[in-house]
């Protein structure tokens, strides 16, 4: 005889399959999420699950996961490569290509248009005022970035000695940024074959949960046939990347030289591209010793002036090196003195072009790999060292910003006692209250705002 429980709970999960997205339904998403991206990797990634995986069904949650977890083991903004990733996986090549161009273009414009306010009126009190108040903000932002990857990354003793070891490199000597990062490589890489424990990846994104019905892409879902592996899929991929790159490349060099400034910044952002490891605020060191003390394409202050403008808008974070291809691309007049404006634009392009070829590359050629490994991804160990070194990167970051704007002078000047207490202010609220990034920059900027104009 079976019995019944009267007081458990009826399901509430939909019990049917979502309907076949079309192309033009899931190109006003990907439009739509370009818009709305806002929250650094993890809101955005917190958008795409709720999106993707609780409200539309498109994906299950232990196939998102699974795409999430290589895009976390590749250089680059693994938001937007996730995005390109289920975009390919849905709608094949060109769904991937759509998803990936239209979670940064949005970002790109609003970038260029914001970076001309900020040349033109930069010095104008009003704005002025709010940058004052934001690069308080920005600093505690990246301190409660080390904070918030380390959290992760340092879970034993070798860990936190691969971190204190980075920032005396980075601090101390100097060390080039890609120096570091190939070096706790090889740390993780050797390391794990004697001490695979110490150098196991967490899960930082936590197990697969149960509960929003079947999605179209679920978990038992074969495989679709354009996402099975074949060597002739990799090889056009491949070749078409690497093909795109060189003709770009080639023309930079046709018009402008080879040390022409849209040349190197191509070239340097393409090394960017490949060294972005841990997120954006990791290759950040990276940018500015190439950006401001290699290069001089724009100052210190300037550096934390667009970082305050990533922050403030949609798409991923490592947008910010739009604004140093316009602030480069203008200053080095590169079309010219008449044409500032347009100079600008076209390094922010060139510039965002190079920055993200590479992810677009690593998830149509590497996506057919993932599909064929669900559950069998290898390779932690040296992603595990390299994100340890990492935090101790990204402290070394937040002092130079903390010295930018609490001694604006140098320490021979003045310490700006309003600007501590605004950064002060910040990172209570974001250590202490989880306070939201839009909310902080706009109380920070009116707190700078109001300050500017009373002392």
């Amino acid at each position: 005889m079976t019995t019944t429980n009267p007081s458990a709970p009826a399901s509430t999960e939909p019990q049917t399959v979502p309907a076949a997205v079309s192309f033009a339904e899931a190109f006003r998403f990907w439009l739509k999420l370009g818009f709305i991206s806002f929250g650094g990797p993890a809101g955005q990634i917190a958008i795409m699950h709720t999106e993707l995986v609780e409200r539309r069904r498109w994906i299950s949650e232990q196939r998102f996961l699974h795409a999430l977890n290589y895009c976390m083991l590749l250089p680059g903004p693994e938001a937007q490569q996730l995005a390109i990733y289920i975009g390919w996986l849905m709608h094949r090549t060109w769904g991937g290509i759509v998803a990936g161009a239209l979670f940064v273009l949005p970002s790109l414009f609003i970038l260029i248009a914001l970076s001309w306010i900020y040349l033109r009126f930069g010095d104008v009190p009003l704005v002025a005022g709010l940058f004052y108040g934001l690069k308080p903000a920005v600093t505690a932002l990246v301190l409660h970035a080390a904070h918030r990857i380390g959290t992760r990354a340092l879970k034993n003793r070798w860990m936190w000695g691969i971190a204190a070891a980075s920032f005396v490199a980075i601090f101390a000597f100097d060390t080039p940024f890609p120096a570091i990062v190939l070096v706790a490589a090889l740390i993780g890489h050797f390391g794990a074959q004697r001490w695979p424990a110490v150098f196991a990846l967490g899960g930082g994104h936590g197990s697969a949960k149960q509960g929003y019905g079947p999605a179209l892409i679920d978990d038992h879902t074969p495989t679709p046939a354009h996402a099975r592996f074949s060597r002739s899929h990799l090889a056009r991929v491949l070749a078409v990347g690497l093909g795109l790159w060189l003709l770009a490349m080639a023309l930079l060099v046709a018009v402008n030289g080879l040390q022409g400034t849209l040349t190197l910044m191509g070239w340097f952002f393409t090394k960017a591209a490949l060294l972005t490891f841990g997120g954006a605020y990791a290759v950040l060191p990276y940018v500015y010793q190439g950006a401001v003390e290699t290069h001089q394409w724009l100052s210190g202050p300037q550096m934390i002036d667009g970082l305050a403008l990533g922050e403030t808008t949609p798409g991923p974070l490592i947008m910010v090196v739009a604004f140093v291809g316009f602030v480069g691309g203008w200053f080095k007049e590169v079309l010219g003195p008449d044409a500032l404006f347009l100079g600008g634009a076209l390094a922010a392009t060139v510039v965002t072009f190079f920055t993200f070829l590479p992810s677009f590359v690593f998830i149509l050629a590497g996506g057919p790999v993932v599909e064929a490994t669900h559950g069998k991804l290898g390779f932690t160990a040296p992603l595990s060292a390299i994100t340890a070194a990492v935090v101790g990167v990204i402290l070394n970051l937040a002092m130079f910003f903390a010295y930018h704007v609490l001694w604006p002078l140098g320490f021979v000047g003045r310490f700006d006692t309003v600007s501590a207490v605004i950064a002060a202010g910040a990172a209570v609220a974001l250590f202490r209250y989880q306070v939201g990034v839009m909310p902080l920059l706009s109380a920070c900027a009116v707190a700078g705002l109001v300050a500017s104009q009373w002392w």
